[in-house]
């Protein structure tokens, strides 16, 4: 993923205008115009960082000098350095919050999907894990970026991505195979076509109507397991893939990656993200 600079800056200037506001009060009546000063961003915990292109430009726009310590995507551990930021002091300490902010949140979306990915290789699976839309608005792009440098899919960005079919969309049109006809007439034949489903014979139906994608909502992993026994048994599994979704979390999802789904989405990851433990530095000053 990656967006014109000056798009992105668009986004990154927003988040420092909303902290900002007036002024650093704090910064402007304690440290002398002029002041010119040395930072580094560390961890203080390990992880996957995010965030280092995102927060290098919105720092370079601030008339700051960047050097990237680390790359995006990287595994670090505790007391790693992440950037190394020189010039204004008080420009430094005045986007000194939102940079963290970005980094912390990105790195910590990456980490955790990073952790779950290696939980289920080491368990001798191969599965997709991916995100959903559960981000917090204005921060989609971010949140995305930070699961796709953690190793994830980042499923839907938008909703013209792909005709994805949910319960309130089949209680108004009808019934599944009425609503996958209408979606092939309407829409490209770029587009694929998932369906989300919460018994077995929606599942058998959604397979039969032709669709690409077929959502297991809110199954147990025994449901989930009689689903995908009864499509083989019709020889249809291999013409579909089967996400899985609704109460899955890192304690369980070992035994729904064992029902040997093709994705498994979480709305966790990015919903109710663990920020990444890490701080700003003064290293240097030249009044």
């Amino acid at each position: 993923m990656s967006l014109p600079r000056k798009l992105l800056l668009e986004k990154l200037r927003r988040f420092l205008e909303e902290d900002i506001g007036q002024g650093d009060l704090t910064t402007a009546s304690t440290i002398p115009s002029g002041t010119r000063a040395k930072a580094r961003i560390a961890l203080k915990e390990p992880g996957i960082i995010a965030g280092v292109e995102e927060v290098k430009i919105l720092l370079e726009d601030m008339g700051l000098h960047v050097k990237p310590l680390a790359e995006d995507g990287s595994q670090l551990k505790a007391g790693d350095a992440i950037l190394e930021i020189s010039g204004d002091a008080r420009t430094i300490l005045m986007t000194e919050r939102t940079a963290i902010n970005i980094l912390s949140r990105m790195s910590g979306i990456a980490t955790e999907t990073n952790r779950l990915i290696e939980k289920i290789k080491s368990a001798g699976y191969v599965v997709k894990v991916a995100s959903t839309r559960k981000t917090a608005p204005g921060l989609l792009y971010f949140d995305k970026k930070a699961v796709m440098l953690g190793g994830g899919d980042t499923h839907r960005l938008h909703l013209d991505d792909l005709i994805l079919i949910k319960d309130n969309h089949l209680k108004i049109a009808g019934d599944i195979v009425k609503a996958v006809r209408q979606a092939k007439q309407a829409v490209s034949f770029t587009k694929k076509i998932e369906v989300e489903v919460t018994s077995i014979e929606d599942a058998v139906k959604a397979a039969e109507a032709g669709v690409d994608i077929i959502m297991l909502d809110n199954m147990k992993p025994a449901r989930i397991k009689a689903t995908i026994q009864e499509l083989q048994r019709r020889k249809l599994r291999d013409k579909v893939l089967i996400e899985l979704s609704g109460g899955i979390t890192e304690g369980n999802i070992l035994q729904y990656v064992a029902t040997k789904p093709d994705i498994i989405s979480l709305g966790a990851i990015t919903e109710s993200p663990r920020t990444l433990d890490m701080s700003l530095e003064i290293v240097e000053v030249n009044p």
